[in-house]
């Protein structure tokens, strides 16, 4: 099991920057991948950053060279910092950890913390 408390959501002008923290309960090391999902009103839940264990990244074509999602081995947190922000970038954005195994995966989620950008 897996817990994860994200933080560092908020309210923001548009072209402004946030730092979201996820922040778990387990070596993130074990977890083969974290990421980081939003979910607007009205709207499917979507990927917006990824990052393996070694360090890969992957990242949803419209935060592309805005958003970078990294990881803090030691203190067991992924961040996700957020440059220009627009209006579309409003959501609340979970925290993922997946854990694969041989037969299967297990997902973890945080709770959500809302961003909010005001253009």
């Amino acid at each position: 099991q897996v817990q994860l408390v994200e933080s560092g959501g908020g309210l923001v002008q548009a072209g402004g920057s946030l730092r979201l923290s996820c922040a778990a309960s387990s070596d993130i090391r074990s977890i083969n991948v974290m990421g980081w999902y939003r979910q607007a009103p009205g709207k499917q839940r979507e990927l917006v950053a990824q990052i393996g264990s070694g360090g890969t990244t992957n990242y949803a074509d419209s935060v592309k060279g805005r958003f970078t999602i990294s990881r803090d081995n030691a203190k067991n947190t992924v961040y996700l910092q957020m440059n220009g922000l627009k209006p579309e970038d409003t959501a609340v954005y979970y925290c993922n950890a997946r854990v694969i195994r041989v037969a299967a995966f297990y997902d973890y989620w945080g709770q959500g913390t809302q961003v909010t950008v005001s253009s």
